[in-house]
């Protein structure tokens, strides 16, 4: 039985997430790592992670364990915390990107980043077989410590990194944290690295809502906010903000593999860090990455989707970077995360150094057509006759299956994957021109469809 997915448990709350599930899951979690750790626990502004996140508490502290509240803060907040000031792991109640009704748990260890596949199996192995851990009434005295600082001290770390001697100019940017944690960091940030912040969706108390993941579909209503207001850019988060999409000064939506690219050219050309010249990379991302950063040295590693896999290569092979299409940037003298406040500075110090619009430095990259579908998934065990049958008509092109199926050719690549958390095959087509894309989708749904049916 599997209980996490790509990245975390998650489901709807009171349906997939009771609170009697919470209960077992959290038992489990106590008994991984021990009477006398201490755990840092934080939670996002879903309905339901407050509730959740005072069970999974509770329930730590009955099994022995020192609790530390982190309160209303990202991910990448807790993170840090947990690597820079010594706890033993955390716990963070989100769903990240999915939909409002869901909430989600994910398990963090020492180091700061999501627990490795081998971890979780073991967490679930507990929770399955019930080798909990429970202590006496006499151990349970003072059990819960509020941590009041822990997005102040996140701040003051991404500030620490920025070389604000490129910040000559005062930029106006726009932040959309989607009525969620990140509107807690990230304008605090830009204001006292000298921008000039306007919020949008910043309301933790859900109204108005947009959805949680920042894709260009949910994010059109940005555009002309960033034409009106004449901003130099937008970034938008996703739900716990470890994502970071931007929007350019024209009002152009930028894939995070994009951004992503011109972020690691700064750190080479600008920063000058002395980093492996390697970055590590989901297979969803563009294959342009490869042409535009070998004329740098860098060696691309392409893994499978998942920011924990990206995460655990990243430590164990060193990199400078590391990136998701989907707006997750990794920068490693910071840490090894998704991070959406890391990610936004890097690009207020690249354009510092630049000089020039994002527009500008976003016409530079090479034009492609991107689309990106989804199709309903009934049966999972389908998903492998997917990708024979695809691999069956294009077997004469070069292709990775670390993850469902990614087939490159000169003037185009697709990948067509399971959904790690939703039931859903992920298609992605991008090519030279639109009509090629079009084409190749076309017929990937046409493969899709016959084999599900």
């Amino acid at each position: 039985m599997r209980l996490f997915g790509t990245d975390g448990v998650r489901g709807v709350v009171n349906e997939d997430l009771k609170p009697e599930f919470v209960v077992r899951l959290a038992l489990a979690i106590a008994s991984y790592f021990g009477s006398g750790s201490s755990i840092l626990v934080g939670r996002d502004a879903r309905a339901g992670s407050e509730l959740i996140q005072d069970i999974v508490m509770g329930v730590l502290a009955s099994s022995g364990l020192r609790v530390y509240d982190a309160g209303l803060t990202p991910t990448p907040a807790l993170q840090y915390n947990v690597k820079e000031r010594g706890f033993d792991g955390g716990v963070m109640v989100t769903a990240s990107h999915n939909p409002p009704q869901y909430s989600g748990i994910k398990v963090v260890l020492s180091d700061g980043i999501e627990a490795p596949r081998e971890v979780e199996e073991e967490i679930e192995k507990i929770f399955l077989e019930e080798r909990f851990r429970r202590v006496s009434w006499r151990e349970l005295r003072h059990r819960k410590t509020l941590v009041d600082d822990v997005n102040e001290f996140y701040v003051d770390g991404v500030m620490r990194l920025v070389d604000t001697g490129k910040l000559k100019k005062s930029f106006r940017v726009v932040v959309d944290p989607a009525n969620n944690v990140g509107a807690l960091t990230t304008p605090k940030l830009l204001r006292a690295l000298g921008a000039r912040v306007l919020t949008v969706n910043g309301d933790l108390t859900h109204q108005p809502y947009r959805e949680p993941e920042p894709t260009q579909e949910n994010l059109e209503y940005l555009s002309s906010i960033v034409r009106d207001v004449k901003a130099d850019f937008a970034v938008a988060h996703d739900g716990d903000a470890d994502r970071a999409i931007f929007i350019d000064n024209l009002g152009r939506y930028m894939p995070g593999d994009r951004s992503a690219t011109l972020l690691c050219k700064h750190i080479i050309t600008n920063r000058r860090d002395n980093l492996p010249r390697r970055v590590v990379t989901a297979v969803s991302s563009s294959t342009m990455i490869e042409d535009l950063l070998r004329e740098y040295g860098v060696e691309v590693v392409w893994v499978r989707v998942g920011s924990i896999v990206i995460a655990r290569t990243m430590k164990s092979l060193g990199a400078m970077a590391g990136f998701e299409e989907n707006g997750g940037f990794m920068y490693a003298p910071h840490q090894m995360v998704r991070d959406g406040a890391m990610t936004t500075a890097l690009m207020l110090e690249l354009l510092g150094s630049e000089g020039v619009p994002l527009s500008e430095l976003y016409d530079r990259l090479p034009k492609r057509y991107l689309i990106k579908t989804k199709v309903p998934l009934k049966d999972k065990n389908l998903v492998n006759d997917v990708i024979g049958k695809i691999l069956l008509s294009y077997g004469g092109y070069r292709n990775i299956t670390i993850d469902g199926v990614k087939v490159i050719g000169p003037d185009f690549w697709f990948l067509v994957r399971p959904s790690g958390t939703e039931p859903l095959i992920r298609i992605f087509v991008e090519a030279d021109s639109e009509g090629k894309a079009n084409e190749i989708l076309k017929d990937l749904l046409r493969i899709t469809s016959e084999v599900l049916k």
